[in-house]
């Protein structure tokens, strides 16, 4: 009877969990949309929405190493690679699906890579939120600057994915990416199929296949 008390306070700790990384991830893509209204250099829309995230998540940063222990047990649902966590991460690949495609990059990506991005900005920002949980600097500082230091950088990296003599070497990265981080990651959203685009979105990429 006892443990069958405790597994129902566990699932209850649970369900409480992932209600909070449902609303924070909803917060954040509110946050961030409204950040980059008029903007349209990617590397910008790329810093604003990972700013947003660490300002959205900034009350919690008490508690972080905390959320952090048990999500990182692959097992976990809370695990925000789970299929538990599919609604949030959706949630977020939707998100730099936006910042992709509100920015002036957009029409020049690689079709591949284009389908692909939002997934890998979302692993970015597991990254980012990885550092985060570990930086005990006023204002998680070092965060802000890494932030600022790595999305130019990234936004580089995209744009050179356009030219005619890298795009081998961005065929082997998709394939790669598919075949050994996509697989570990429950429900995962890299295909168009997987989630509905918001309209302006649609119309964009509608406008590549058509070039």
């Amino acid at each position: 009877m006892s443990a069958t008390l405790l597994d129902i306070g566990w699932v209850s700790k649970e369900f409480l969990i992932q209600g909070f990384y449902d609303r924070m991830t909803h917060e954040h893509l509110v946050d961030a949309r409204a950040r980059m209204e008029g903007r349209t250099d990617f590397a910008e829309r790329l810093a604003i929405a990972l700013e947003s995230w660490i300002d959205c998540a900034a009350p919690y940063h008490e508690f972080a190493a905390q959320f952090f222990r048990t999500a990182a047990d692959p097992n976990s649902a809370l695990s925000p690679f789970s299929n538990e966590s599919h609604p949030a991460r959706a949630t977020a690949v939707q998100l730099f699906r936006e910042v992709l495609d509100g920015s002036d990059l957009a029409p020049k990506i690689d079709p591949e890579l284009d389908e692909l991005l939002p997934d890998l900005l979302w692993l970015h920002l597991m990254v980012v939120v990885l550092y985060w949980v570990f930086d005990r600097t006023d204002d998680t500082e070092r965060t802000r600057a890494f932030v600022q230091r790595c999305s130019p950088f990234v936004a580089k990296l995209v744009t050179l994915s356009r030219y005619r003599v890298f795009r081998p070497l961005v065929r082997d990265a998709v394939d790669m990416v598919k075949e050994f981080v996509l697989p570990t990651i429950g429900k995962t959203t890299a295909s168009r199929a997987a989630q509905p685009a918001a309209p302006e979105a649609k119309t964009k990429r509608g406008r590549r296949a058509k070039a």
